[in-house]
C-alpha cells in the first residue's frame, strides 16, 4: 500500500508539473487554434446578413458552361470568369443555390424593428478572386474553376469586395442549373435490424407527389425486382437554433429509403435508384452493386475500417480555412482505391462538421459516394451533429450550429430502435459492433447504460468472438492535451460507468473519435496495463485495448506531455483504422496514415473459445462448489 501511495504521489507530482506547462503555453495554443478557426466552420466566417449592395456597371463574372449534366453527370467542373476594374486583394466570389439569393428567400420578420437583410442564406461554397492569379490585384481580371455537384436547384456566383466580414455585392452571374437538378443521387447503404437485410438512402428532388420512389435490385446478372421507399423530409422549424435556422438553412430535398430484405449471404447484389412519374415514364440513376452481409458467425475473410471525424473538403480548394483539406480527401481516396478490400466503414461521430451549414451534407454525401454506394457506411452521433442546449443532449454546448441531430438522423440510416437515440448493435459474419452514442447519458441506471449491456451480453462469442465497442466522445482512454488538462485521460464519467462492463463481457476493442489523433493502448483496466504484449496477443488477454482515431480529416490534436503507461503508440496525423478477421481465431488490426495507405502500427490477436470463456479479473461468473 505505500508503495502504491508514493507512486500515486509521484504520478501527480508529474501531472501538476505538465499541466503548469500547459497552462503556461496555452496562450500560445489557443491563439494559433483560433487563427486558424479550428472548430469552426468556414461559410461562418461570411457576414453574409451584413452584405451592402454596391453594383458596379463595369464588373462582370460569366459562368461556363450554363447547363451541367448534360450526360447523366451528378458532379461538374466550370469556370467563372471575373472583369472588375476596381479589384482588391480582398475581393472573393460564392456559389449561392438557389440562383437567385435576394430577401425575397429570407423568412418573415416578426419584429418591426428589424430589418431584412438584402442577403439572408449563406454560399455553399466560395474562393477568393485571386485565388488562382496573383495578377488580378492589377488586372481586375481572373478565372476560377468551381466544382458543381447536383443539389435540386439552379446557381449563380456572386462577387464581392470588402472581404468576408463587410461584404459588398459588386456583380452576379448568369444563373446556371444542372439537366436534371431533381435526380436520384447519393446512395447511401447501411446495415439494416437483421443481418440479412440492406437499406439503401438516397436524395432526390421528387417529392412524393410528383413521383414513386423504389429500388430495382437483385443478384447480379439475375432479373431485378423493385422495393418500394420511404421518404422524409425537413423543414427551418426543425432546426434548434442559428444558423440553421437562419443563414445556413436550405432546403434538404427528400430523403428516401428502401429496405432490400431475405439477401443471402456474401452474393454481389445489383441495384439502381428509381422514381416512377404519373406520366408513367421513369428516372433512374446511375447502376450500382454491394456484397451482402455474412451470416452471424461465418467464417470467411472480413474487413471492416474505423474512423472518426473526417469532415468534407473540396476538391476545387474553395472554403479551405480549417484544416480539412488534405486530411479528408486523404481518407476518402485512400479507401476509394482500397474499397475491393473492405466489406463495412464506420465513421464513428462528426461526419460532416456542417454546423448548421445545411448545403454541406448534400457535399460529404457526394464526396463519400463511391464508398457508401458499395459497402455500409454506419455513422454514430457526434457533438457537431446532436449538442445544442436544452435540445436534450448530455452537453449543453452549440456544436451542431442548431441541427440538433436531425440531419445526421434523416440523411443516414442506423439500425436503432429510435434514431433520435443514436445507439445500436449491428452484427457482421464474426463480429459483433455495439455503437453508442456519447451526446445522451451513458451513465449506470441510463436507458442507453441498459442496451449497451445487452448489446454485450447478447453475443455467442463462440460464433462472433470479435466484440467491438465504439463511441464519439473518449469514454475509455487519451492522453489528448486537453483530456491531460482536465486530469482525467477521458470524458468524466466515461470509465467509471463502463469499465466494469468492458471487463465483464471481455471486449476486444474500443474505439473512439473526438480527439484528432491516432492513439492505442496496451490491454488495460483500471488504469493498468494488464498484457505486456505489444504487437502479438494470444490467448487470454486481460483486458480491452482502448483506440482514439479521430484523426480522419479535421485539423489535429495535440497530445499531453505526459506520456502515461498504458499509451503504446501515438501519432499526430491523418489515419484510419483496419480490422480483418481471418477466421474465428486470428484478428489483425492495422492503422494506415491517410497521405500514403500504408501501416505503421499493428498488433495481431490468436486464441480459442476457451480463452474467451477464461475467468479473468472482475469478470468472473458466480460459482458454487454445491454438489
Amino acid at each position: 500500500m505505500k508503495q502504491e501511495s508514493i507512486r500515486h504521489r509521484h504520478n501527480m507530482i508529474i501531472l501538476v508539473a505538465t499541466l503548469a506547462w500547459l497552462l503556461l503555453n496555452s496562450n500560445i495554443v489557443l491563439c494559433s487554434a483560433h487563427a486558424n478557426g479550428f472548430g469552426e466552420q468556414p461559410l461562418s466566417k461570411i457576414a453574409i446578413h451584413k452584405t451592402i449592395v454596391s453594383l458596379h456597371s463595369n464588373a462582370s463574372l460569366t459562368a461556363t458552361p450554363s447547363i451541367l449534366g448534360v450526360k447523366g453527370e451528378d458532379t461538374q467542373w466550370m469556370t467563372v470568369h471575373i472583369d472588375f476594374p476596381d479589384p482588391s486583394v480582398d475581393d472573393w466570389v460564392g456559389v449561392f443555390s438557389p440562383a437567385n439569393f435576394n430577401s425575397s428567400s429570407c423568412p418573415p420578420v416578426n419584429d418591426p424593428k428589424e430589418q431584412i437583410p438584402f442577403i439572408c442564406s449563406a454560399p455553399i461554397k466560395y474562393k477568393f478572386s485571386n485565388y488562382s492569379n496573383s495578377r488580378y490585384t492589377k488586372t481586375g481580371k481572373a478565372s476560377l474553376r468551381f466544382q458543381l455537384i447536383n443539389q435540386r436547384a439552379d446557381f449563380s456566383f456572386a462577387l464581392f469586395s470588402g472581404g468576408t466580414s463587410n461584404p459588398k455585392l459588386v456583380a452576379v452571374s448568369n444563373f446556371i442549373s444542372f439537366a436534371n437538378p431533381k435526380a436520384p443521387l447519393y446512395p447511401r447503404l447501411a446495415q439494416g435490424k437483421s443481418w440479412d437485410e440492406m437499406t439503401v438512402t438516397w436524395t432526390s428532388g421528387y417529392d412524393i407527389k410528383e413521383a414513386t420512389p423504389f429500388v430495382e435490385w437483385g443478384p447480379q446478372g439475375k432479373t431485378p425486382v423493385q422495393s418500394p421507399a420511404g421518404t422524409l423530409t425537413f423543414g427551418r422549424n426543425s432546426m434548434c437554433g442559428s444558423p440553421a435556422r437562419t443563414v445556413g438553412w436550405r432546403d434538404p430535398g427528400f430523403i428516401h429509403t428502401s429496405f432490400l430484405k431475405n439477401l443471402w449471404p456474401n452474393l454481389v447484389y445489383a441495384y439502381r435508384l428509381g422514381h416512377l412519374l404519373p406520366d408513367g415514364s421513369y428516372i433512374w440513376s446511375k447502376k450500382y452493386s454491394f456484397k451482402s452481409s455474412p451470416y452471424p458467425g461465418q467464417d470467411s475473410l472480413q474487413r471492416v475500417v474505423i474512423f472518426g471525424d473526417m469532415g468534407k473538403a473540396e476538391r476545387d480548394g474553395s472554403n479551405e480555412y480549417s484544416n480539412y483539406q488534405p486530411g479528408s480527401l486523404n481518407t476518402t481516396d485512400r479507401l476509394i482505391e482500397d474499397l475491393k478490400n473492405i466489406d463495412v466503414v464506420f465513421h464513428i461521430g462528426d461526419i460532416t462538421y456542417a454546423n448548421g451549414y445545411i448545403s454541406q451534407w448534400d457535399q460529404f454525401t457526394a464526396q463519400v459516394e463511391p464508398i457508401a454506394s458499395t459497402v455500409p457506411y454506419m455513422i454514430a452521433s457526434g457533438n457537431h451533429e446532436r449538442d445544442w442546449p436544452n435540445s436534450g443532449s448530455f452537453y449543453d454546448v452549440t456544436d451542431s450550429g442548431g441541427e440538433c441531430g436531425v440531419l445526421a438522423e434523416t440523411m443516414f440510416y442506423v439500425p436503432a430502435e429510435n434514431r433520435a437515440k443514436f445507439w445500436y448493435a449491428t452484427d457482421y459474419g464474426m463480429f459483433r459492433f455495439c455503437i453508442a452514442d456519447t451526446e445522451h447519458d451513458w451513465r449506470e441506471g441510463s436507458e442507453q447504460y441498459k442496451f449497451i449491456e445487452h448489446c454485450l451480453a447478447t453475443v455467442d462469442r463462440q460464433k462472433q468472438p470479435w466484440l467491438i465497442f465504439a463511441a464519439h466522445r473518449v469514454l475509455g482512454y487519451s492522453s489528448d492535451f486537453w483530456y491531460g488538462m482536465e486530469g482525467s485521460f477521458a470524458e468524466p464519467m466515461g470509465r467509471e460507468s463502463l469499465q466494469r462492463l468492458w471487463q465483464k463481457y471481455k471486449v476486444d476493442i474500443a474505439f473512439y473519435g473526438h480527439v484528432h489523433n491516432y492513439e492505442r493502448t496496451c490491454p488495460v483496466y483500471q488504469n493498468q496495463c494488464v498484457n505486456k504484449e505489444k504487437s502479438h496477443y494470444s490467448g487470454i488477454v486481460n483486458g480491452t485495448i482502448h483506440v482514439v482515431v479521430g484523426g480522419a480529416g479535421s485539423h489535429l490534436s495535440n497530445f499531453s506531455q505526459v506520456t502515461p503507461s498504458w499509451s503504446l503508440y501515438r501519432d499526430y496525423d491523418f489515419g484510419f483504422v483496419k480490422l480483418t478477421a481471418f477466421n474465428h481465431s486470428s484478428l489483425l488490426f492495422e492503422y494506415k496514415k491517410s497521405s500514403d495507405g500504408n501501416v505503421y502500427d499493428s498488433f495481431t490477436v490468436s486464441r480459442d473459445y476457451k480463452d474467451v470463456l477464461a475467468c479473468v479479473h472482475d469478470s468472473c461468473e458466480a460459482t458454487t462448489l454445491a454438489s
